[in-house]
């Protein structure tokens, strides 16, 4: 049931995404900046911690769930260290996963020869 209520999740994230990109004038660069803002204030406000335990990785993949984890790192790190927990928060919370993408995406350039269009 766990690989159900992920794919439900996620792919609501999805069908919403797909829905602003459809039905309004927002380029695709602002809909996700929405979606980690979202993803953020939720997660600020601690809504957005039932869906992840709810769903899973189909709440923490996509981008509100990115803007959960900046939400959570700042809020521990301003616990542990005061305000300036709120510039170093976000940073060290997410580290791994930019790091992540940041190494991937360098090695699929590599493999796969990328051209400008």
């Amino acid at each position: 049931m766990d690989y159900l209520y992920a794919f439900l999740v996620g792919g609501g994230i999805c069908v919403i995404g797909q829905i602003l990109i459809d039905k309004t004038k927002m380029t695709s660069a602002r809909i996700l900046v929405l979606f980690v803002v979202v993803g953020c204030i939720l997660g600020g406000l601690g809504i957005y911690q039932p869906l992840v335990d709810f769903a899973g990785a189909g709440a923490t993949v996509p981008l509100p769930g990115f803007g959960n984890t900046l939400a959570k790192g700042v809020m521990y790190e301003v616990d542990q260290n005061g305000l300036i927990g709120a510039l170093t928060g976000g940073f060290k919370a997410s580290a791994a996963g930019i790091t992540s993408a940041i190494v991937f995406a360098f090695l699929a350039a590599l493999v796969f020869n990328p051209k400008e269009k």
